[in-house]
Formats: structure tokens, C-alpha cells, sequence
């Protein structure tokens, strides 16, 4: 079996994820190939995959423009694929956190929700599966405006606000275990 996985990345932090989900997928057998469509220009040649995976990082309320056009453009391959959604926002950051009130984690767990019901709607298509990963705060990688913009953001949300350095949120094991998931019941489907 191969996947390909596809992602859209501005700090690299999605890029890292992307990166886990194919090791992680290749510990259960299956080969895969990673494609950053911000920067690859090359045909998606879809006969070769049996599974596929999108990742994308939330700006602004929207994930990736890169993304949502090559969802767009590939909406029919995708369905017949099965394939599997991964939102990165900050906002699943705060729903795992264990040192915010129940109140907040809801909050902040609908806001995750929300962006992926967003992407839905902009794109048209509804993935197999799909979930939220938290991301993380790029400080050293942001630009001037950006970095006071977010260290505000993330002052606000009780969010680490030391911007000499990048903060990364991305529970690990729980993006380990969304794999193994879909890998079993995707085995279970085609036995």
C-alpha cells in the first residue's frame, strides 16, 4: 500500500507533521511520499496511492490557500481515496491544555471544529476522516508584525508570549495513535 501525503506549510510545523505521518505509516508498512503543494508543481500521479492524507495550518482563520485550490482541483481523486483531513491550529493547543479552565478547552476545542467545517465548506469536499493538531507558535520565524500580532493572540488565550523563542504544542503520541486509526480501519475495509 501507498500514501500520499499532501501539505501546505508556512513555518514548517506542518511540515514536521506531515513528515511523522509518513514515518508513522511506514512502522505499519505503508510506503509513502510527501508533497508541500506550495511549492510543487509537478502532476499528482493518483493511480500510485491507495491512501491519502492533507495537512494544513490555520492563518488567520483559514488554512492554506495552496491547499484549499489543490482540494478544489482534486476533489473527485481524494473521495475515491478515502482520504484523511488534518487541521493544524493553535486552537487544539488550548482544548488539550491542562492548565486551562473546562470552559476555555470547550472554546477552544468548537474553534478547532470550526476551522475544519470551514475548509469543508471552502473546498467542497468532506473528508473521510479528519482532525485538529495543535501547532505551534513560530516566534523566531514571523515577521515583525506578525510576532507582536500573535504574542497579543497569544496572550489573550494564556499561550506562552516569550517571543525569542518558537513554542511547539503538537501532541505527538495523539497524532501516533490518529495513524495507527486509520491505518486498521482502512485495513479492516479492503479484508
Amino acid at each position: 500500500m501507498k500514501a500520499g501525503i499532501f501539505y501546505a506549510t508556512r513555518e514548517g510545523q506542518t511540515g514536521k507533521i506531515a513528515e511523522r505521518i509518513a514515518r508513522r505509516l511506514r512502522t505499519f508498512g505503508v510506503d509513502a511520499d510527501l508533497c508541500d503543494v506550495r511549492t510543487s508543481r509537478a502532476p499528482v500521479e493518483w493511480s500510485r496511492y491507495a491512501m491519502a492524507w492533507l495537512a494544513g495550518s490555520v492563518h488567520a482563520g483559514h488554512h492554506e490557500r495552496e491547499l484549499i485550490r489543490f482540494v478544489r482541483r482534486h476533489h473527485a481523486e481524494l473521495e475515491r481515496l478515502h482520504a484523511v483531513f488534518v487541521s493544524v491550529t493553535l486552537s487544539e493547543a488550548g482544548a488539550e491544555d491542562p492548565d486551562a479552565s473546562a470552559e476555555r478547552r470547550q472554546q477552544s476545542a468548537r474553534d478547532a471544529r470550526r476551522m475544519i467545517d470551514v475548509f469543508v465548506k471552502e473546498t467542497g469536499w468532506k473528508p473521510a476522516w479528519s482532525f485538529p493538531v495543535a501547532g505551534a507558535l513560530a516566534y523566531t520565524r514571523y515577521n515583525w508584525l506578525i510576532r507582536k500580532m500573535m504574542a497579543r493572540i497569544a496572550r489573550q488565550q494564556g499561550a506562552p508570549t516569550d517571543t525569542s523563542m518558537d513554542h511547539e504544542f503538537t501532541n505527538w503520541p495523539l497524532l501516533d495513535r490518529y495513524v495507527a486509526d486509520v491505518v486498521a480501519v482502512t485495513r479492516a475495509s479492503r479484508a
